[in-house]
C-alpha cells in the first residue's frame, strides 16, 4: 500500500470551542452538526455545483425540486445542511423539517398544518441561521417600505399596500397581504399584540377562523388544504422583503413510503407531484424544495414513489447515463459513495477539529488514520466509506478516550473500535460484503 504524505493542517485558523464542542457532540451522537459543516465537508463537488445552480435560478425568479437519494448513513442530512448554508449565504430564505407521522405533506387532522408550522418555525436568514426569523423578515418588509416612502414623499400605509397588491392575485392572497397590512398597524401604533397575532397567522398557528377574525379581521387560517399555497405566497414576499427567495428542505421522506395506509401514501405522492409539476412548468417563482429520501423511497414499485406512474416517468434517469457518465440535472440527485481517499480527508479534518485547529494537540499521528480505515474495511467492508456515519462515530468515540487517558497508545485501541453498519429499512439478509485490502487500499495515495 503506498504510504500516504504527512498530512498538512486542513485549517489554518483556530476553531472556537463552543463551535468544536457542538461539532463533535453532534457527529458522535449521528446527527448533522448544526454549524460548521465547512470544516468537515469532503467531495461531492459535482453534487454541490448541482444544488449551486439550482440556487442561482432560484434567485432568477426560477424554481426547482430535487430529490437528494442516498443510503442510510451516507450524509444526506449533511447534504441538506450543507444546501442550505450556500443558499443562506446567496441571500436566500431557507426552511427546513423533518417528516413524521405527524408532519405529512397531505393529510387531514392538522398533520399537513403542523409540517407547515414546523417550516416556518425553522425559517432561516443569513443573520438569523438558526431559525425564528419570521418576524425578522416581516419587520424588514415593513422597514423598507417605509424607506421607500420617505423617499418619495408617499404615505407608509399605500406604499405597502401597493407592494403587496401583487400577492392578491394568487390563491390566499388577500388574506396574506391583509395579515402583513395589520403587523404594519401594529407597528405604526406600537401594539406589540397585533403584531405578535400576525406573525402566529403568518406561522400557521392560529386553529380556527374565529380566532383568527378577532385578532386580525381575516376569515382563513392555514390548514391542511392550503397550506402549499402559502408557501407560494411566502417565496414571493421574501422577495419583496429584499432576498433573492426561498429553499425548502425536506429530510426523512422515507416516511411516506413507511405509511401503511396505501390511500394517504398516495394521497401524500399526490401532493409531491403537484409540487414537481409547478417547479417543471414554472408555476412557482423563486421557490426551491430539496426532498432527502433512501433509494427505497424512490425505487420501491410496490410502495415508493415509483409505485406512482405519473411520478415514476418524471423521475426516471437519463436513459444514455452510465456509472462514468453521471446526470447532474434531473430532478433525482444520487449522492456519490465517498471514496477512501475521501474518507481519509474527512478523519484529517476530524483530527482537526477534535483539537479546536491547533496542529500542535492531534492525538494520532496519521499512520492511525491510515490503520483505522484497514480496521474498518476489515470488519464491515467497504460500507467503511459509503456510508460513513458509524466510521466517524467510531474515529470520534477514539479520540475522545484518547484524550480522557493520555496514558493510552492508539494502537492498542483501534483493535477495539467496531463501528456498526448503519441501519436499513429492511433485514439484512447477506453478510456485509467483505473487502480485499490489496484491491482497495492499494492504489490508496493522495
Amino acid at each position: 500500500m503506498t504510504e500516504p504524505t504527512q498530512s498538512k493542517p486542513t485549517q489554518s485558523k483556530p476553531i472556537r470551542p463552543r463551535e468544536r464542542d457542538a461539532i463533535v457532540a453532534a457527529l458522535r451522537a449521528g446527527v448533522v452538526p448544526r454549524t460548521g459543516q465547512q470544516h468537515v465537508q469532503v467531495g461531492r463537488v459535482a453534487e454541490v455545483q448541482a444544488v449551486l445552480h439550482d440556487i442561482e435560478r432560484i434567485a432568477d425568479g426560477g424554481s426547482s425540486s430535487r430529490f437528494v437519494i442516498g443510503e442510510y448513513g451516507s450524509g444526506k442530512t449533511f447534504f441538506l445542511h450543507l444546501a442550505r448554508s450556500i443558499a443562506l449565504e446567496k441571500r436566500l430564505v431557507t426552511m427546513h423539517a423533518d417528516l413524521a407521522p405527524d408532519r405529512r405533506l397531505q393529510a387531514t387532522s392538522g398533520r399537513a398544518r403542523a409540517l407547515y408550522a414546523e417550516l416556518t418555525r425553522n425559517l432561516a436568514t443569513r443573520s438569523r441561521p438558526d431559525g425564528g426569523a419570521m418576524g425578522a423578515v416581516v419587520e424588514r418588509f415593513v422597514t423598507q417600505a417605509l424607506g421607500q416612502a420617505r423617499a418619495e414623499g408617499s404615505d407608509p400605509a399605500s406604499v405597502i399596500a401597493t407592494r403587496l397588491e401583487t400577492l392578491t392575485e394568487s390563491t390566499g392572497g388577500y388574506d396574506f397581504a391583509h395579515v402583513v397590512g395589520r403587523y404594519w398597524h401594529g407597528h405604526d401604533g406600537g401594539d406589540d399584540q397585533l403584531k405578535a397575532d400576525a406573525v402566529r397567522w403568518l406561522r400557521g398557528e392560529f386553529s380556527t377562523r374565529a380566532d383568527a377574525r378577532r385578532a386580525l379581521g381575516v376569515r382563513t387560517v392555514v390548514d391542511d388544504g392550503n397550506y402549499y399555497d402559502q408557501l407560494k405566497l411566502m417565496s414571493r414576499f421574501v422577495v419583496l422583503a429584499g432576498y433573492d427567495g426561498l429553499l425548502i428542505c425536506l429530510d426523512e421522506m422515507v416516511s411516506l413510503y413507511k405509511l401503511s395506509n396505501a390511500q394517504a401514501r398516495m394521497a401524500n405522492y399526490e401532493q409531491l407531484l403537484r409540487i414537481l409539476n409547478d417547479s417543471l412548468q414554472g408555476s412557482a417563482a423563486h421557490l426551491g424544495f430539496l426532498f432527502g429520501g433512501t433509494p427505497e423511497f424512490m425505487l420501491d414499485t410496490r410502495r415508493g414513489l415509483f409505485s406512482y406512474p405519473a411520478l415514476a416517468s418524471r423521475l426516471a434517469e437519463n436513459s444514455f447515463a452510465a456509472p462514468e457518465l453521471v446526470d447532474h440535472s434531473g430532478p433525482v440527485l444520487r449522492l456519490a459513495s465517498l471514496s477512501p481517499e475521501d474518507l481519509y480527508v474527512l478523519l484529517t479534518k476530524l483530527r482537526h477539529v477534535f483539537a479546536a485547529g491547533d496542529p500542535g494537540r492531534y492525538l494520532v499521528p496519521d499512520e492511525a488514520l491510515t490503520r483505522y480505515m484497514e480496521h474498518c474495511a476489515r470488519r464491515i467492508g467497504n460500507t467503511y466509506f459509503r456510508t460513513p456515519r458509524e466510521t466517524i462515530k467510531g474515529f470520534l468515540d477514539l479520540l475522545a478516550l484518547l484524550d480522557q487517558h493520555p496514558e493510552l497508545d492508539w494502537r492498542s485501541l483501534i483493535g477495539d473500535v467496531v463501528p456498526v453498519p448503519a441501519p436499513t429499512d429492511t433485514p439484512e439478509t447477506d453478510t456485509p460484503e467483505t473487502v480485499d485490502l490489496d484491491d482497495e487500499l492499494s492504489s490508496f495515495q493522495l
